[in-house]
């Protein structure tokens, strides 16, 4: 699978990208991750990208000439562009496991005051938010997003089966875990976790995870119970 990812600020990227299990899924071919300084299709010898905007405010505007030429730089037959921003679709699970069914995904990361609409109009096929608050640029939520969507991609994690059970995949939380030792400051793990019996654990942990979705979350509960019925 391959990134492109569009910002003001390449070397933005250059630690989250060159540790762990991405690293290790770029070594293997897994995944490719390129970075496009949007300043390099600037217009003019003083590489312009950004300007007031038009009926006044505070801040600036990304200017649509650049972005544009940036994009359908590295836009081929089959890519998916991305715009990161907080008036997006929230990403979730589902989202996450439906872009890396994607060959080839664009992010474009917002800056300043955000891109004139026209880009977003005409470029752009899907805006993504990675949560109800505002980031000073939109590198950072590449960087999630990447992230997030990877896990999806096979061959990137290990175990085929970890994504499958994580947090959110079936409408909750996951369930507690636990290793050794088996007593740590006074608190054991649970017995039933101990007892080699597979159904009952899978029950108690399905338990476990309601009980804990319920409590922090229980909206989660709501969504799925509104779904199934």
């Amino acid at each position: 699978m391959k990134f492109d990812i569009l910002s003001l600020f390449p070397e933005y990227f250059s630690g989250p990208f060159d540790e762990s299990i991405i690293k290790r899924a770029r070594e293997a071919g897994k995944l490719v991750i390129n970075q496009v300084n949007i300043r390099d299709f600037a217009e003019d010898r003083h590489k312009t990208v950004d300007d007031r905007p038009y009926g006044g405010g505070p801040g600036m505007v990304l200017m649509p000439g650049p972005v544009t030429k940036a994009i359908r730089s590295v836009k081929q037959d089959g890519s998916k562009v991305i715009c990161l921003s907080p008036q997006g679709k929230k990403l979730n699970a589902a989202l996450c496991r439906e872009f890396a069914k994607c060959d080839h995904l664009i992010l474009l990361c917002g800056h300043y005051e955000g891109i004139d609409e026209r880009v977003i109009q005409s470029d752009v096929d899907e805006e993504i938010s990675i949560g109800d608050y505002v980031l000073t640029s939109g590198c950072a939520a590449a960087i999630i997003f990447v992230d997030a969507v990877s896990r999806f991609v096979p061959g990137v994690i290990g175990h085929e089966d970890a994504a499958r059970e994580e947090t959110f995949e079936y409408g909750r939380f996951d369930c507690p875990h636990f290793t050794r030792p088996e007593v740590f400051e006074g608190k054991a793990v649970p017995s039933i976790l101990m007892s080699g019996h597979h159904q009952k654990i899978a029950e108690w942990r399905e338990q476990a995870a309601i009980d804990k979705t319920s409590k922090v979350r229980p909206d989660l509960l709501k969504i799925m119970g509104e779904k199934n019925e």
